[in-house]
């Protein structure tokens, strides 16, 4: 059996703030164990439910975050950028059983701990085929789409319910209580570890592939805050304007529909001017 985890940051123990998960601030590097001791958790506990493999997806920024060195020696680990999945990049090549989303986080335009999706700012909602979209949700129907169920999450309270939509019956671990985008209540890193290891080890018997489910078209809709950024993305091939700030574009498939995706969040970053956005 084997389990991908898809590590995201901003949804890890302790993380509250923008510099909590910025590469190269001493504030990050204080989070990088946190987030690894997360990720650690995990693949122990998928490890005591008799996984045999466990394959670690860096799906942060850089994607050059956690600290390899603090894993268990049985992981294996993808790190580093300019991958055909990004976020769930290993769940594509038929031998993976599971998935958990470890430090996962709401979408943009939703209340949680730094909330957002692809992008840290600018993108105000994503809607696919019409319901609004967490990273969460669009990861979770990639993976569908390659008969991998998602049966761990983990991040803030808020991120847990918002699982409740896409993953139901997967294990949730909320390692802290949202109160802003920049606050909540943490539990403590030891705290967390222990829930989401035993979380784990009861998620490992949810690890069995299914027929994979080719639901598409796919529709999906952006929002961003300025309007040239929406100009900026119809760049890409298929990508139209659909309203006021908005642009849209449909996939027949969920590998084409999120490759497009992160070639409209890669054009539109570059657009973004430093102190006018």
């Amino acid at each position: 059996m084997k389990i991908l985890i898809s590590a995201d940051m901003e949804g890890a123990t302790g993380v509250t703030w923008p510099a909590d998960v910025l590469p190269g601030t001493p504030q990050w590097e204080r989070c990088r164990s946190l987030f690894t001791s997360d990720v650690q958790a995990a693949a122990l506990g998928f490890f005591d439910g008799g996984a045999d493999a466990v394959l670690v997806n860096e799906a942060h920024w850089t994607m050059r975050n956690l600290l390899l060195e603090q894993l268990d020696e049985r992981v294996e680990m993808i790190t580093g950028r300019h991958k055909s999945l990004s976020m769930v990049e290993g769940v594509q090549h038929g031998d993976v059983d599971g998935i958990a989303f470890v430090g996962y986080h709401t979408g943009a335009g939703s209340e949680g701990v730094l909330a957002h999706t692809y992008l840290a700012n600018s993108i105000t909602g994503v809607w696919l085929n019409g319901e609004r979209a967490s990273e969460g949700l669009l990861n979770a129907t990639v993976a569908a789409e390659y008969g991998v169920p998602v049966i761990l999450v983990t991040g803030d309270d808020l991120t847990c319910e918002d699982a409740l939509d896409y993953a139901p019956e997967a294990r949730k671990v909320a390692v802290k209580d949202h109160i802003s985008r920049y606050a909540a209540v943490c539990r403590t890193p030891t705290r967390t570890a222990a829930d989401i290891r035993a979380a784990a080890k009861e998620a490992t018997a949810l690890a069995v592939r299914y027929e994979a489910v080719r639901g598409g078209p796919f529709t999906v809709e952006l929002e961003f805050d300025a309007e040239h950024l929406a100009a900026a993305a119809t760049v890409v091939p298929g990508v139209a304007p659909s309203g006021e700030r908005r642009v849209s574009y449909t996939g027949m498939t969920m590998y084409e529909t999120i490759r497009t995706f992160k070639a409209v969040t890669t054009i539109v970053s570059a657009a973004v001017e430093e102190q006018y956005g």
